[in-house]
């Protein structure tokens, strides 16, 4: 569901694409393939599920403040590249206004 915020609706779409194990004995693992390194171990589905997130986040906002590249999901590109339909030759920044750096906060 889209909610008009990109980072939500991009962890909506990782958290789609995540898959689970039942381990031996009885506790769960998770992981986000696209996402590589965003992996959680539970005693429950629940658990597991809300861990999986956490790390999620905490990833994602790591590697937008490192600048790594971020996978495209569901058409959702962080990584400040023109969208179509942007203007050619503009960076995102020039399109909208500029957010505060995180260390400004």
């Amino acid at each position: 569901m889209a909610t008009g915020c990109i980072l939500s609706d991009y962890l909506e779409s990782a958290m789609s694409l995540a898959t689970f194990d039942k381990l031996g004995d009885g506790s769960f693992a998770g992981k986000v393939p696209p996402c590589q390194g965003v992996v959680a171990l539970g005693d429950t589905l629940m658990e597991c599920q809300s861990l999986l997130r956490s790390t999620l986040e905490d990833w994602l906002l790591v590697g937008l403040r490192m600048g790594h590249r971020m996978p495209v999901l569901s058409g959702l590109n962080l990584n400040g590249e023109p969208a179509a339909g942007e203007r050619e030759g503009l960076t995102p920044r020039e399109n909208g206004p500029a957010s505060e750096p995180l260390d400004a906060v």
